[in-house]
C-alpha cells in the first residue's frame, strides 16, 4: 500500500471511513479551481438547506433544533465564503452539477420506516458526507500548492468533522446507540464500496 494511503487510513480511523480518497484526486482539482470551487459552493448550500428541511420536519425535537440552528448559518457562512473565494479569483459561479455520489448514499437509506427510523436514516446520511467532507478537506489542505488555500480547507476540514459527530451522536440519540451504531456500520460499508467504484473526478468535491 502507497505510503500516502497508509497515512490517510490512520487519518480517516477517526472519521469512521474505510477507503480514503486517492491523494492524486487533488491533482484533478487543482487542474481548474473554478469548477470545485462551484462544486463545494453548492455543497455548502446543500448542507444548510438540508439542516432547515430537518427542523421543518422535526420541531418537537428539541436537541435537533437547537444543534442544527447554528449549523444552518454556519453552513450558509460557509457558502458566501466560497463565492468570495471565487469571485477574488476572477471566477464566475457555474452550474450545480449532479451528485452521484450523495445520490447514491440516498439511495441506500430504507424506506418505508417510523418517522424515527426514517430519520436516523437521513441523520445518518448527512453525517456520512460531512466525514468525507472533512477528509477531503483534510487532503486539498495538505496537498493544494497554494498556502492560502491550504488555510481556506483546514478551517473547512475542522468544521466539516465536528458536524460528522453532530449527526452522528443525534442518530444515537432518536434512533438508540445499537441501533444507530448497527445501521452506521452498514453506511460506512456500503459507501466504501460506492468510492472504490466511482469515477475521481476534478471537478466533484465527493
Amino acid at each position: 500500500m502507497p505510503q500516502e494511503f497508509e497515512n490517510d487510513n490512520r487519518k480517516i480511523t477517526k472519521l469512521g471511513l474505510q477507503l480514503p480518497t486517492d491523494p492524486r484526486w487533488v491533482n484533478l482539482a487543482e487542474k481548474d479551481l473554478s469548477l470545485i470551487l462551484t462544486d463545494h459552493a453548492y455543497c455548502e448550500q446543500k448542507a444548510a438547506t438540508s439542516c432547515i428541511s430537518l427542523i421543518q420536519q422535526n420541531p418537537e425535537r428539541i436537541e435537533l433544533v437547537e444543534e442544527l440552528a447554528p449549523v444552518v448559518t454556519e453552513e450558509w457562512g460557509h457558502f458566501r465564503l466560497v463565492l468570495q473565494e471565487i469571485k477574488k479569483r476572477g471566477f464566475k459561479l457555474g452550474r450545480q452539477r449532479k451528485d452521484v455520489y450523495v445520490n447514491k448514499l440516498l439511495a441506500f437509506q430504507q424506506k418505508g420506516g417510523s418517522r424515527e427510523q426514517s430519520l436516523v436514516e437521513r441523520l445518518l446520511t448527512n453525517a456520512l458526507i460531512e466525514a468525507r467532507s472533512a477528509e477531503r478537506f483534510r487532503l486539498l489542505s495538505i496537498h493544494l500548492k497554494e498556502e492560502g488555500l491550504q488555510e481556506f480547507y483546514h478551517n473547512f476540514m475542522v468544521s466539516e468533522a465536528g458536524h460528522y459527530r453532530m449527526f452522528l451522536d443525534l442518530a444515537k440519540l432518536y434512533g438508540g446507540k445499537e441501533l444507530a451504531e448497527k445501521r452506521w456500520k452498514e453506511y460506512l460499508e456500503y459507501e466504501a464500496t460506492v468510492m472504490l467504484n466511482l469515477e475521481a473526478r476534478g471537478d466533484r468535491m465527493h
